[in-house]
């Protein structure tokens, strides 16, 4: 069969299970199956044997019951750098490398910078700007010690382990036996900040796939949000950030934080659509 067949009935049947993305998912999907490029699938010039056939088969039935294309390959690029991922990790998002294009403006001429990641995830905002920024050194902190296992094989993957130290802790309080956490040039997150309420009204892929404890801010989706501002400046030198991703309806919520918590608000970031998402403040004391 050729490929644009095979690629279309299975686009056929994505689209009918509620896929919106059903032709690109089909491509990505067939491009892994068989070890190529995107590219190599569009054009046709790629070899259906049985046994591509049998794992895109397989990869397609996954979709279909909604599962993120992400988790189905296994990894999500980010930042231009190809990451591990799965279900025990948020899937990395465009919007939030706002964060780490912050972050580096922020650090930007600081010799050795000191950079603390809260809830790292798979460790793609502190592996970001670590490889783009060769002299800085990250901190990341996750209460999961699943996603710690995929950020430590990221930050192998992308040969910064020497440069990201990764501890398991909840927000500033540490859970792993070691040091209280010192204080950092930035201080950045990408914490849970949707309400209860709100996941389950999202789409199949991420209230039934992607890591509740990643998504969960409590009953109003604040209450991370909250507790990283109030306790950012006791971990920021002098003119050291906090720069935050946050849903634009909490936008003047999170202002009020961080003035609360002493800090001066520097910027508000829109993302591509315009919505506010990622805050900067700045401990000028």
């Amino acid at each position: 069969m050729a490929t644009w067949r095979k690629v279309d009935e299975a686009s056929r049947r994505l689209a009918v299970a509620g896929v919106e993305s059903s032709h690109l998912d089909a491509q990505l999907l067939m491009a892994e199956a068989a070890g190529v490029t995107r590219e190599a699938v569009v054009t046709g010039s790629i070899d259906l044997s049985p046994s591509v056939l049998k794992k895109f088969d397989a990869m397609v039935a996954r979709r279909e019951q909604r599962e993120p294309v992400a988790y189905i390959v296994g990894h999500k690029e980010f930042y231009s750098l190809d990451f591990e991922v799965n279900p025990s990790v948020l899937i990395p998002r465009p919007e939030t490398e706002l964060v780490v294009s912050a972050a580096l403006e922020c650090i930007a001429g600081r010799d050795n910078a000191r950079v603390l990641d809260i809830g790292t995830g798979s460790g793609a905002i502190a592996i970001a700007i670590a490889v783009n920024a060769p002299s800085a050194r990250i901190t990341t902190v996750d209460i999961s010690a699943d996603a710690i296992a995929v950020a430590s094989s990221n930050a192998r993957r992308h040969l910064v382990e020497d440069r990201v130290t990764i501890r398991r802790g909840d927000c500033f309080h540490m859970l792993d036996g070691g040091a209280a956490l010192g204080t950092f040039d930035a201080v950045v997150s990408n914490p849970p900040y949707l309400g209860d309420a709100e996941i389950a009204s999202l789409e199949p892929e991420v209230h039934s796939f992607e890591p509740r404890i990643a998504l969960s801010g409590g009953a109003t989706g604040f209450d991370v949000v909250q507790r990283i501002t109030s306790g950012a400046r006791e971990h920021l030198e002098a003119n050291g950030e906090l720069i935050m991703e946050m849903a634009a309806c909490h936008m003047g919520d999170v202002v009020g934080e961080i003035a609360r918590a002493g800090l001066k608000v520097v910027d508000l970031i829109n993302d591509l659509t315009g919505h506010f998402r990622v805050a900067r403040g700045r401990n000028c004391a």
